[in-house]
């Protein structure tokens, strides 16, 4: 398999960032409200954005200078003006209507208006958030960080939460938030996006509440596997301890792995990858333990 190497120097600016917004995704979107000093209203998504601190609360979006001309964009004039935002998060039922507040409408414009979404007065900050938008985050701009003064370069909002608002149909009966629920939607290159919901949504179990053996405690045959995938060795990676003797011994007496077993080494794999598939990992590790 081929690689292909490129200097950022070598390229134009817009050539760098399609091939960094097409492989750095999906990416979450702000929908962030401003306000200038005279009071006028401002709604724009942002793509370069994400949570990096949770005490303090702290969000990050960067609007970027317009790499046609080198102008700065009016969430970022606004934000110098009034450092107060809302970031609205965005659902799939809103991804239309939020393209159409990305227009580049004149200053002064108001995006709620034009793309038919509705005000909701901000209790702590002086922007509106969006009424439609299944969270809100009403927050304070600490610092604003400018990136570079060519066209292209990002400055970043470093935004702290001072208010969250969370539709109560989120919520799951545990008092969790949902994913399926919030439907959130993702940038991705070009036109691109991407629904999280459905079959989209998995889980991997985090490894902070025990110690996996890691991949290097994998026996090299079964590493070597061309059945199993890494994902599936990261899996195995992931136990806190391998069966043990009695556990292997019980295993050998299974039919089902006598059947794999008729075709050694790559029926045993497939039985295997077929636990993994389900999550039943130890099950998987007695079955290409049993099979020595």
């Amino acid at each position: 398999m081929g690689v292909i190497t490129i200097d950022p120097k070598d390229i134009s600016v817009t050539e760098l960032n399609g091939y960094l917004l097409g492989t750095i995704s999906p990416r979450p979107i702000a929908f962030a409200s401003t306000v200038d000093k005279n009071g006028k209203v401002n709604l724009s998504p942002f793509s370069f954005f994400n949570v990096f601190s949770t005490k303090p609360p702290i969000l990050i979006f960067s609007p970027s200078r317009r790499v046609r001309d080198n102008t700065t964009k009016h969430t970022l004039e606004n934000i110098l003006e009034v450092p107060e935002v809302v970031i609205n998060t965005v659902s799939y039922s809103l991804v239309q209507q939020t393209s159409l507040a990305s227009v580049e409408y004149a200053k002064g414009v108001n995006e709620f208006t034009k793309a038919g979404f509705t005000e909701v007065h901000s209790q702590c900050v002086k922007p509106p958030r969006v009424g439609e938008s299944p969270a809100s985050f009403e927050c304070k701009v600490n610092q604003v960080i400018p990136l570079g003064t060519e066209g292209g370069a990002g400055n970043l909002i470093i935004c702290e939460i001072l208010l969250m608002h969370f539709k109560e149909v989120l919520f799951d009966a545990s008092g969790k938030i949902d994913p399926n629920k919030v439907d959130a939607v993702a940038r991705m290159g070009g036109d691109f996006y991407c629904r999280v919901n459905g079959d989209n949504i998995f889980t991997v179990p985090k490894p902070n509440s025990k110690q996996g053996i890691g991949f290097d405690q994998i026996p090299l045959r079964i590493r070597n596997s061309k059945i199993l995938t890494g994902n599936d060795l990261g899996m195995l990676g992931n136990i806190e301890r391998l069966p043990n003797q009695s556990e292997i011994h019980k295993e050998k007496q299974s039919v089902e792995l006598m059947n794999a077993t008729r075709n050694v080494e790559e029926g045993v794999h497939l039985l295997a990858k077929k636990y993994l598939s389900t999550g039943e990992i130890e099950k998987a590790w007695l079955v290409l333990l049993s099979a020595e």
